[in-house]
């Protein structure tokens, strides 16, 4: 297991799915993050959700409430204040909870190149960088808080201006969102045909 702790993302608006996709059913579980949830916890000591106040979420888990931003705001940057309030540890592994085929080894992968030399440690594919997979550091807690306050919510620009390690695969696939109602549709046929 590794001791690094997971946070999922599951505080976003699915403006596109046109409901929320944290709440869809997937790979046999009532829900997406509930799937995301069981998934990770089989890889990583530590797994909390970062959600929005308001949100109930159907099955048990640690939760990291976002308690800063108001009911209109959806900004990643609201999550990481709250998650570096909220756990001690130097580190944090951090997935969007519609990013379902990110697998151990890419986990592993990314772990490997951490170094507690950077801020962050972040995947990249030739479709071009994931904030919301990867390693970000307390180093950062403070640069967060600025840009919550500041209205930017900008993480791929944040990680420019920072020390960023980026780790390139060949893989996209591996880093599929589920943004739309067709790419939950392929992502239902490929974790039935993974699974088989």
């Amino acid at each position: 297991m590794i001791a690094v702790p997971c946070v999922i993302f599951a505080g976003g608006k699915s403006s596109r799915m046109g409901e929320d996709k944290s709440g869809l059913p997937f790979g046999g579980y009532d829900s997406l993050l509930q799937y995301q949830y069981e998934r990770l916890r089989t890889i990583f000591a530590s797994v909390s959700v970062a959600t929005k106040r308001t949100k109930v979420l159907p099955f048990s888990c640690p939760v990291i409430e976002d308690a800063h931003s108001s009911e209109a705001v959806y900004a990643p940057t609201a999550g990481f204040v709250a998650l570096f309030e909220a756990l001690q540890e130097e580190r944090v592994f951090v997935l969007s909870v519609d990013a379902p085929f990110v697998s151990r080894d890419e986990i592993g992968t990314l772990l490997a190149h951490d170094h507690e030399h950077y801020d962050a440690t972040i995947a990249r594919t030739i479709g071009g960088m994931h904030p919301m997979c990867g390693i970000y550091h307390r180093s950062l807690q403070g640069t967060f808080q600025t840009m919550f306050r500041a209205g930017e919510h900008r993480l791929g620009a944040m990680l420019q201006r920072v020390r960023t390690c980026f780790v390139d695969f060949e893989q996209e696939a591996a880093f599929a969102n589920l943004n739309y109602p067709h790419e939950y549709e392929n992502a239902l046929q490929r974790v039935c045909q993974e699974k088989a």
